[in-house]
């Protein structure tokens, strides 16, 4: 399995001058130092890789045991070619990738490794808030449906921390080339659900902390729980 670690934003609304990983919380550690702490613990760090772009170099320099992927578009693309940029390289084995904003509990990690070695594709969810500006999604027969920000009664906030089988990662990688530039990953995710049948689980990880900083204010509530 390879490891993803999206981080190529500017990340304009937290309104940092620099990459947006590097945010440093309470703990004395950055958001991105606390995600390679948590990984480490359970998998191999040389299987991570970081995509960057915003002054890439920043990243790059605090983190130099990590592997990175350059998305020369960051300031015009999203998440959907940030990844298919890393992506693309591993289209024989399975895939865990996070958000570079994720602040986490290690042990989601714990609670999502029987998937992973089951090599089953899922999306980490939160079903304990449903928030109009993240990204919601449905279920069809206990599987994902649809999966957007404009989702409808949606059950619950996808966290920012998914799992794509090696079993479907070429459809993903596929819809992924289809998607439009500024089209998120779950775009892509939606399309192989819709059009290639793949199968992606919704694992509630709900009793442990979780949460994207994309505001100060999301800061400030994650620092509360450090």
């Amino acid at each position: 399995m390879k490891i993803i670690i999206l981080a190529a934003g500017i990340g304009s609304r937290l309104g940092n001058p620099f990459p947006k990983p590097l945010t440093p919380l309470k703990n004395g550690k950055t958001i991105m130092k606390m995600q390679v702490d948590n990984i480490a613990t359970h998998y191999n760090i040389d299987d991570i890789n970081v995509v960057v772009g915003f002054k890439k170099n920043s990243i790059m320099e605090r983190f130099p045991e990590l592997t990175y992927i350059y998305n020369p578009f960051f300031d015009r693309t999203n998440t959907s070619k940030s990844l298919l940029q890393a992506i693309k390289k591993y289209r024989n084995e399975s895939v865990l990738w996070f958000n570079g904003d994720v602040v986490f509990d290690e042990k989601i990690l714990t609670l999502l490794n029987p998937h992973i070695e089951n090599n089953i594709s899922f999306v980490a969810v939160n079903t304990s808030k449903v928030a109009e500006e993240e990204v919601k999604y449905t279920l069809k027969d206990n599987y994902i449906d649809e999966l957007s920000k404009t989702v409808k009664n949606g059950l619950g906030e996808a966290v920012g921390i998914n799992f794509i089988s090696s079993n479907d990662i070429e459809h993903f990688i596929n819809r992924l080339e289809t998607c439009d530039a500024n089209d998120y990953f779950e775009r892509g995710l939606e399309l192989a659900i819709e059009k290639d049948n793949i199968k992606v689980k919704a694992v509630d990880i709900s009793a442990y902390n979780c949460m994207e900083i994309d505001f100060i204010e999301d800061l400030e509530a994650v620092n509360k729980t450090l």
